[in-house]
């Protein structure tokens, strides 16, 4: 069980970033036409990587105050926020991966490795 959890971690901290990255490049420089689904795709990726932008300030801002308590109550709300966030990014990348899009791939995979995140980090707590 531990494995998993580690490659777990793994998948979030080193692969999803640039990961994200690549999506980002992809999207900007694609010269497909903007469908339906290409747009649900891409929704889903930003609400992903708006996930992964709440974790980085979460983590920066811990960091300035010192570290949260346990069980502190805004840490809690930002897991929430940041679980929900992730949900939706997976249920719109889901509804746009029918089709062909810059981000077609890139969108489940990175929504999944940040709820997993987000999930990791709540059962850390």
């Amino acid at each position: 069980m531990i494995r998993v959890v580690l490659a777990l971690w793994f998948v979030t901290l080193i692969v999803t970033p640039p990961l994200m990255v690549w999506g980002w490049v992809r999207w900007a420089t694609s010269k497909q036409p903007r469908t339906v689904f290409s747009t649900l795709s891409f929704v889903g990726f930003s609400l992903a990587t708006l996930s992964a932008l709440l974790a980085i300030s979460s983590v920066i801002y811990g960091q300035a105050i010192g570290g949260f308590q346990f069980y502190d109550p805004l840490l809690l709300k930002i897991y929430r926020w940041g679980a929900l966030i992730s949900l939706t990014a997976i249920i719109c990348a889901i509804g746009g991966g029918w089709r062909p899009g810059p981000v077609r791939l890139h969108a489940p995979s990175c929504a999944t490795a940040t709820l997993f995140f987000w999930l990791l980090s709540a059962e850390a707590e």
